[in-house]
Parts: C-alpha cells; sequence; structure tokens
C-alpha cells in the first residue's frame, strides 16, 4: 500500500517486505494522530473563542479523554517497538550470514564516487596501500604485488551481485562521511572514514525482472549518497546490478579477463 500510495520505489529485497510493513502501520498511527488532533484543535478554536470565554482560564480544560489519549499513543508506540522494530532488528543481527555463504564486496565511498573492490577467483582481498593510491588508475591503491590482489577486481560506480544470495558490503570512506543508500533493497548505511562496517541483504529481484514489471527498459538499481558529503554530493551515484548466478560469475569472468589482458591499466580503472 505505501509502494502505491506513499510513492516508495518497488521492493527488492528478502527484507524489504517486513520493513515496508512495519513503516505502513507508523504511518497509519501518524495518520490516526494527525486526524484525532485536526478534530480536536477545530473543537478547542469553537469551545473556547474569545466572545464565549472574554477571560482566559489559566488552568485549562480537565477531564480523562486527553489522558486516555496519551496513554493509547504510549502503548501504540510500545506495541510498534516491542513487537515490530526490536524483533525485525534482532532477527537481522541473528540471521548476519557467514561470508562462505554470501557473496562480499567492499565499497569506499569517495567525494564523489563509489569504488567497488571484489576479492577475485581466490576469494581473498589483496593488500590496500594508501601510498599506492591515484585517483585515476588507482583509487583503493591495490597494491599488485601482493599475491592476494593479482586477481582483485575493483570497478567504479558499477556494483553486480547475484539473485537470491545474501550480499555483505563492508563499508568505509577515504575522505568524509557518507551513506550507502540502495532504495529498492531497503539498505542505508553510513559509510565512516577509519571504520569498516559491515551491511547485508538479500536482493530478490534482478534487474531484467525490474526492468519488465516497471516498463521501463532502462530501470537500473542506483545507488545514492544520502548524507551531505560536499559540492559535488548531487552526482555521487553509482549502479546496482542484480544478474543471475550465471550471468554474475560470467561479468566477474569478463572483468578478469580485461583486467588482466587490456595492457592498458588506466583504461580498466576508469
Amino acid at each position: 500500500m505505501l509502494q502505491r500510495f506513499m510513492f516508495l520505489p518497488p521492493a527488492a529485497s528478502e527484507h524489504a517486505p517486513r520493513l515496508d510493513f512495519m513503516l505502513e502501520l507508523v504511518h497509519w498511527l501518524m495518520l490516526l494522530l494527525f486526524v484525532g488532533w485536526s478534530v480536536y484543535f477545530a473543537v478547542v478554536l469553537v469551545r473556547f473563542r474569545a466572545s464565549r470565554n472574554p477571560r482566559a482560564s489559566y488552568e485549562g480544560a480537565q477531564g480523562k479523554p486527553a489522558k486516555w489519549a496519551e496513554v493509547g499513543v504510549v502503548i501504540a508506540e510500545a506495541i510498534l517497538l516491542l513487537g515490530f522494530s526490536f524483533p525485525l532488528w534482532a532477527e537481522r543481527v541473528e540471521a548476519f550470514p557467514q561470508e562462505r555463504e554470501a557473496t562480499v564486496v567492499h565499497v569506499v565511498g569517495e567525494q564523489f564516487a563509489w569504488n567497488v573492490h571484489y576479492p577475485g577467483a581466490d576469494g581473498v582481498f589483496g593488500r590496500r596501500d594508501p601510498a599506492k593510491v591515484d585517483v585515476q588508475t588507482n583509487p583503493l591503491g591495490l597494491d599488485r604485488s601482493d599475491p592476494a590482489a593479482a586477481d582483485d577486481i575493483v570497478t567504479l560506480n558499477q556494483l553486480h551481485l547475484p539473485v537470491n544470495r545474501p550480499a555483505i558490503i563492508h563499508l568505509s570512506s577515504k575522505d568524509v562521511i557518507h551513506s550507502f543508500a540502495l532504495w529498492e533493497m531497503r539498505v542505508k548505511q553510513d559509510a565512516i572514514p577509519g571504520l569498516s562496517i559491515p551491511v547485508w541483504f538479500t536482493p530478490t529481484v534482478t534487474t531484467e525482472e525490474m526492468r519488465r514489471r516497471t516498463g521501463n527498459p532502462e530501470y537500473n538499481f542506483e545507488i545514492g549518497c544520502a548524507q551531505l558529503c560536499g559540492l559535488g554530493h548531487y552526482r555521487m551515484r553509482g549502479f546496482l546490478t542484480v544478474e543471475t548466478p550465471e550471468e554474475f560469475e560470467a561479468w566477474l569472468a569478463e572483468q578478469a579477463r580485461y583486467q588482466l589482458g587490456a595492457g592498458e591499466e588506466e583504461e580498466f580503472w576508469q
């Protein structure tokens, strides 16, 4: 219902429906409060108008309805927190997948781009050295002399993930605080300098399937920055492509061949 009336983007992750349901309950409560307090405000304007009450009363209205209304709001909010929010949060924490069962990616924010680092065929992330950072050719400072880094893949603003498989994204930042946001996946997590923060989700809809659902052949899952990070904040956007496992493996193989066979490292990093 929220997607239809609140203009939310379509849900495309495993946990998104439960999150949307909780959000819907919060909006129903806010609507009830808005209508209730609007009616109360109109009644007060008429009942306590100046012509009827020329002398101000400093005691205010007396009675139990206001008290019961406050108690009702507290109970409703407690139900939302204890019955929905906390269990959903606890489930996300306790169900955190093992890395061997997930697609693990490092995403590093910088002004104003998302650098995506895959471990390559060996499944091991290579060493990164700040001294080797070059904005154009090596934005993450990947040390290719490290055997584990020889097959690593780095892309700019392009994140690929297989459908129906947990994805663990380790977030960090090279400069200021950014915020990694995937609207359709219902994911948003700050990327903070000096910290590596994991966030996980399971995409359930491929990019091609979403294009068919929306009738838009150019639809893409966009990676936004939800934290003002400088003058170029507006152009800090990347793209997530969700594929079948076979398509994902083919993409990785293609990137590996391109990286090792192009012979022009600068062209690869672009």
